[in-house]
């Protein structure tokens, strides 16, 4: 390992200067709102207010999965959260999300809105409501249900810990690196060698286990995350490589991935989606709106 300066923790740690990274300008050791702000509403059931990150990801496949199998009631309004610029601290987020993450989501459907938040929860949520891609038999549902928190447990040690010191710290440490690294290759043999076994997660089925494990490693092995495919030998993971390919292939898994979108080819951004037809813009269009 190559020399780096020793650091010695304070007795009292006091956030007494930036952290710096990619994130410094919205990082802070306080919660609630920075400012006042409403969030929109539009005319569907569901409103959800997200970005394009894996764990927006989630929510609009989910959601796009369910359309597709026709449940009218999954209608949506998307909104777009710039994160970077800290809409996530506006007084209407926080008091959807006290956590100030995205995604968070509102169910109007009923006589008293019903919020949610947490990506595995809203994925639950939405799976018992509409009685769709959660097993009811209870070994499958056990399966799926400790395939989807292995993934909100494994998830910070990805994102959190592999892309912030790969790809957004201010300075590469060669310990965190190696260290996340370490962790990353291992996640990935663990899911290759279930999917060794099966066709999905959670068996023979496609469940929300598979929605919320695709964009993170299903993302990562595709190359779409940290700029790290070499770095870590995605191409060694065969089964998650064909299970990536698989998902990837469903049209609703297309359209949720375009969702709430602000990087990548103007034609596969779609910022904000109201209606099923937004889908349906001309990629000319698209590419003149980003502009």
């Amino acid at each position: 390992m190559s020399d780096q300066s020793e650091y010695v923790p304070p007795k009292v740690w006091v956030w007494n200067k930036p952290s710096g990274g990619h994130f410094a300008n919205i990082n802070r050791p306080v919660s609630g709102p920075t400012h006042e702000k409403d969030l929109p509403v539009g005319r569907h059931p569901l409103q959800l207010y997200s970005l394009g990150t894996p764990n927006g990801v989630k929510v609009t496949v989910m959601l796009e999965e369910l359309l597709a199998l026709g449940h009218r009631g999954a209608e949506y309004d998307a909104w777009l959260i710039r994160i970077g610029e800290g809409e996530q601290f506006g007084s209407g987020f926080v008091a959807v999300n006290p956590n100030s993450k995205i995604p968070a989501m509102v169910d109007r459907s009923g006589a008293k809105p019903i919020r949610i938040f947490e990506s595995g929860a809203i994925l639950v949520y939405l799976a018992e409501k509409f009685g769709a891609f959660l097993p009811a038999e209870t070994a499958a549902r056990a399966e799926c249900l400790s395939w989807l928190f292995w993934q909100v447990g494994s998830a910070p040690y990805l994102g959190g810990g592999f892309g912030h010191f790969f790809a957004y710290a201010p300075m590469k440490i060669e310990y965190a690196i190696d260290r996340f690294a370490m962790e990353a290759k291992r996640q990935l043999d663990v899911l290759d060698k279930r999917l060794a076994e099966t066709a999905y997660l959670a068996g023979s089925e496609y469940t929300i286990a598979d929605m919320a494990v695709w964009p993170w490693y299903g993302g990562l092995a595709k190359g779409w995350l940290y700029g790290a495919a070499e770095f870590l030998s995605v191409q060694d993971y065969r089964n998650v490589q064909r299970w990536a390919d698989a998902i990837g292939e469903r049209p609703a898994v297309r359209r949720g991935r375009m969702v709430n979108r602000v990087n990548g080819e103007p034609a596969s951004q779609l910022r904000e989606r109201h209606d099923a037809s937004d889908f349906e813009t001309s990629t000319e269009d698209k590419r003149v709106a980003a502009q």
